[in-house]
Order: structure tokens, then sequence, then C-alpha cells
């Protein structure tokens, strides 16, 4: 249930039931427990109540530990399909993850937009993000703009906090990917992959499978 969550949406108790498998009743009591741990919040919605991750550190800490898992073998075509989509291009709560987070995260800093160490804007980056929409001067104050968050699958660095954030939403807002439904894996459209190439220096090859 709480894999379902971590792309940041908000699911009904009886979708979260499904995805792991169990009944309502089984999945209204660990969510009820997670709820208390502070690991997810709950919004009545009519007759509904829809679950999400508290946050992102919550997010965040999940994502690290899944680097401490070994893989799990996919038995099934269906989970060997999930995996291969999730190990390309997903949602690590609001932020890209996956190789295409990482190969994004890798061209930034090549084109340098972004500090190697701590993935802090660059003096250039500010240009060259506005030249693809997305405006540093407007992103929210509050949160820290840049971090780095370790990648389960990758076993490295990608792009969070807002400026990943905001990365994010402009690659949804622009089609360049596209949500897999019933998971939270993310592919990658045809106006995806010339995007990359054309505007964000990452070659197609980069994003193969043996790396």
């Amino acid at each position: 249930m709480i894999n379902a969550l971590m792309d940041g949406s908000s699911r009904p108790a009886s979708e979260l039931a499904s995805a792991a498998g169990v009944s309502p009743a089984t999945a209204s009591e660990h969510l009820a427990v997670l709820t208390d741990a502070g690991l997810v919040t709950c919004t009545p919605r009519g007759r509904r109540r829809y679950y999400r991750l508290a946050d992102a550190a919550v997010a965040s800490g999940l994502e690290h530990l899944g680097n401490l898992c070994p893989d799990a073998p996919a038995v099934t075509y269906r989970q060997s399909r999930d995996a291969r989509a999730l190990a390309q291009a997903r949602f690590c709560y609001d932020h890209l993850a996956g190789r295409l987070g990482v190969a994004l995260t890798d061209a930034m800093i090549e084109a340098g937009w972004l500090d190697g160490a701590d993935l802090a804007p660059t003096p250039a980056a500010r240009e060259a993000f506005a030249e693809r929409g997305i405006d540093l001067d407007a992103l929210p104050s509050r949160r820290r703009i840049a971090r780095r968050c370790a990648d389960w699958t990758e076993r490295r660095a990608h792009l969070a906090g807002a400026l990943g954030a905001a990365v994010a939403a402009r690659f949804l807002d622009a089609g360049w990917v596209a949500r897999i439904p019933d998971g939270r894996g993310l592919r990658i459209t045809r106006a995806g992959w010339t995007a990359l190439e054309a505007q964000w220096g990452v070659p197609r090859d980069r994003l193969a499978a043996d790396g």
C-alpha cells in the first residue's frame, strides 16, 4: 500500500486493498496503524476516505530503505513488466526517479546547471531552466530548492526538492511522460524522447536497461 502511494497520489482504501492483495478489513487495520505512525494521512471525501503519504520526507525515507532491500524476483509477467516500468521512470513522491530521474540529474550536472555535490542550482541555472519552462524565482520558498535523493533501483542520486518537483511537473504537463494505469511507473512519450535529447541533453541510449 505504501508503494502505491509513493507517486504522491491520494487513493481510497479499497484501491489500496486491491494493490496489496488483502481484504478491505485487513487494509483498514494496516492503514490505521500507518496513520497513527504518521506515515500516511487520511482525508474524508463524502463516504470515502482517501490516503496519501504524509509528506516528502516519508517518501525520501522509504526510497532510502529501498536501497537496503534485496531485489524481489518477479514470478509473473505482470510483476516483471511493472518492475521494468518502475526502473525506467517513476515518481518518487513528486519528483522523477528511476533511470529517467538519474539520467536527467547527471545531464543537468554535466550542463553546469546543478552543482555536483549538493545539486544546488548554479548561476547558469536560472536562464537554462527558464528556457525550459521552469521559473526558479517562482519555486516555493518554504521548501529546500534542491537535494539529493537516493534512487533505490539505480543506487545513485536523483534530484528532489522544490526544483525536482518543478521538473517533474513540467514533464507531466508537457506530455513528455504519462502515468501508467494501476501503478506508479511512467511511460516516456514520443515527444518526451525528443525533448530529452534536444532540450535536456539526455540521449536515448543513456536510458537503456544496461546503463
